[in-house]
């Protein structure tokens, strides 16, 4: 989305810090200079050297998000999942051919004022007119987008404080009952979309009914 809106400033938040550091690589040139092959054997690999850099608190180097992105494509359903150790454990992925990106300086300028952080949300600096947009773990089993991972606590906690920002707010999430129930009790107006899913844990690609939540 704000690739699409071009705003001049910005501000991304995301709770997986290995996203944030690729992003943050990318702002300043990234170039992917490790080999980057659809094999399964390059791809475990890959998965123990970022292991390790995890391990010995070397996750926010040029490095990690390299070996991030290639994981990230090469990997079964391109799931990104944690374990309780912080470790990336997808599996090898099924695909034929991978399409892989080497330069990514083309994004330099675009990013050039924007801000990536890794933080709560509760502690992010937003102005009172700013527009929210929020894309929460969907509301499912699977919830180790992130090592600690994202539970309905974390889902209430998340919309009420959007619900209590006087700017506007977009807020978007899969369309369960308690979810849909959770944001018309705070007030939020509700639509309905069929969205395709490029991502599931068990293979399926059809269409997920999700629900946008707005307040102007």
């Amino acid at each position: 989305m704000p690739l699409g809106l071009r705003p001049e400033l910005a501000l991304l938040n995301d709770i997986n810090p290995h996203l944030i550091n690729f992003y943050r690589q990318v702002q300043r040139g990234l170039e992917v200079a490790i080999e980057m092959r659809n094999r399964e054997q390059v791809f475990y690999a890959h998965r123990s050297r970022f292991n390790r850099l995890i391990k010995h608190g070397e996750s926010e180097t040029p490095e990690a998000a390299q070996l991030f992105y290639y994981l990230n494509r090469t990997c079964f359903n391109g799931l990104c999942r944690f374990n309780r150790r912080g470790e990336f454990n997808v599996p090898f992925g099924l695909y034929k051919t991978i399409n892989y990106a080497a330069d990514f300086r083309q994004y330099q300028q675009l990013l050039k004022k924007w801000t990536f952080t890794n933080s709560d949300l509760e502690s992010l600096s937003i102005g009172a007119d700013d527009l929210i947009y929020a894309d929460p773990p969907y509301d499912v089993e699977f919830t180790t987008y992130s090592a600690g991972g994202f539970s309905w606590n974390d889902q209430v906690r998340t919309a009420e404080w959007l619900a209590a920002h006087p700017g506007p707010v977009l807020l978007s999430n899969q369309a369960t009952d308690r979810i849909v129930s959770l944001y018309q009790s705070l007030g939020f107006e509700i639509s309905y979309l069929e969205a395709p899913r490029r991502i599931s844990c068990t293979g399926d690609r059809s269409s997920a009914r999700e629900v946008l939540a707005f307040k102007f």
